[in-house]
This record gives C-alpha cells, structure tokens and sequence, in this order.
C-alpha cells in the first residue's frame, strides 16, 4: 500500500503530464480532495489569530500566529503532509469552527485524529465533551475513558493535543482545582476561561482551602463546583467537600452530568 507521501509524489507527475497549462489551483484541489493533503484558513479567537488545518476527516490543527509560511513548514514536519492556504472550509465546517471558537460545543466537531495512540485519541475526544464555561481535572478524563490511575498519561495527550481551543484541553485542571499548564501558557489558559465566564480566581480560592466538590443539601447531589447543576445551588444550600468519600460518607449522590470521581 502506498504511502501519503508517495500518493502524493504519483499525484503531481500525473497532473504534470495531464497538461502543461493546468490552473496553480487545480494540485491543491486534488490532493485535498484525495485526502493526501490539508487546506487551513485563518480564524480570530478569544487569544488572537489561529490557523485552523483541516481535510476530509475533519480539523487536523490549530496554531497561533499569524506567519503563514511557518505554520506550513510545522504542519509538513509534525504531520507529513502538504498544506495549502484555502479561502475557507466547507460551509458546514466553517460554522462548526465559528461556533467552536466562540465558546459554543465541540463535541460534534469532526477531527483527524490519525497518527495518534488509540489513548491519546480517547482522551482528546472526551476533553471534548467538556462544555463551555465548565473544567475537570486531569483523573476525571482518566476516569471517563476506563483508566483511572493514568492521570499523568493523560497531562501528555492533553501537551500534544493538535487541535487546542477546538479540542478544548484548557477546560482541563489539576486535580487539586488549580488551572495548571497549557500548551499556549498559563496566561492564554487564563483568558480563555475568563472567555467562556470560568472565575478563575474563586478556582484557586477554592484550590487552596480544599474545596474540590459542591453538594446541595436540598437534592443531597454533589457536583463539580462548575458544573452547570452546581451553578444552580443556592449559597445557603451549599456544601463543600474535600474528596468524593467524604461527600458520599456525607449521604450525598454524584451528579450524573459531570459525575464526579475520586482522584
């Protein structure tokens, strides 16, 4: 079986010899549209100018800046493919990626997740599943995809995750409540929660007095603190726990939407 590199190679002497006056445009086309090649286009997002990549599978990468030629030449080298400068994706994509960018869901956005390990894949598609304006902790994602001791595996994925912002890993945090790392920097991670109406700074209140867990003493339900049900609760009604043992010795149910675990 070929491969890309050499589908591509077979490509070009082929529109080579179809015809000496071929449009510039008509390679491209061809090998984005065989799949052996990426178009990217340029978007605004909360932290400034990103290049979005994508092909037939979906969205490949996302990068800041603004250099063109450098985003080029990264993508060549990380995904062994050509990529070139489109206007923009389909329509249906190109509002899929606006409403990503947005702080809208990406759970249904289509991503190329070829090139990586079957766990690294996991973790990047249940990141997604992580609503805007809502964090969990690194053991939460581990949890989710049946491999709750790998919580360090998946900070890695999350490190190398080709498609930030889209694939929101910066709704991840410590486990202990702190914002931790971003592949972009503390600060850019800042913004973006900022962005999406996360208190950051109430994240690290909490973080440093140990409030890792919010029950309602009138469902008797306890949550992540910045679950969309745990908004609900009402001061007086509020009670913190430090650990999921504690709330559940407490007599208190985990939330079936963020369903919290122990870390």
């Amino acid at each position: 079986m070929k491969t890309l590199r050499e589908l591509e190679k077979t490509t070009v002497q082929l529109l080579e010899n179809f015809s000496d006056s071929a449009p510039d445009t008509l390679l491209p086309e061809v090998l984005l549209s065989a799949g052996v090649a990426d178009g990217y286009h340029s978007y605004d997002s909360p932290i400034g100018p990103v290049f979005v990549a994508y092909n037939p599978h979906g969205v490949s990468a996302v990068a800041l800046g603004n250099d063109s030629r450098a985003f080029e030449t990264d993508f060549t080298e990380r995904f062994g493919r050509r990529i070139f400068l489109k206007r923009e994706p389909s329509r249906t994509l190109d509002h899929q990626i606006r409403r990503a960018m947005n702080a809208d869901a990406t759970s249904h956005l289509p991503v190329d997740l070829r090139g990586l390990s079957d766990f690294a894949a996991a973790v990047l598609r249940k990141t997604s599943e992580i609503p805007p304006g809502e964090v969990r902790p690194y053991s939460w994602v581990a949890a989710e995809i049946g491999r709750p001791h790998a919580h360090r595996a998946v900070g890695s994925a999350l490190a190398s995750n080709p498609i930030p912002l889209l694939i929101p890993c910066h709704r991840i945090v410590r486990s202990d409540g702190r914002i931790g790392d971003y592949l972009f920097g503390t600060g850019q991670k800042r913004k973006l929660l900022t962005h999406e109406h996360v208190n950051v700074d109430e994240l690290a209140t909490n973080a440093i007095s140990g409030r890792r867990y919010l029950g309602s003493a009138t469902t008797h339900i306890f949550c992540h603190p910045t679950c969309r049900n745990a908004r609900r609760i009402t001061p007086n009604h509020q009670r913190w726990f430090r650990a999921t043992n504690k709330a559940v010795d407490a007599g208190y149910r985990p939330c079936k939407v963020c369903r919290p675990y122990a870390a």
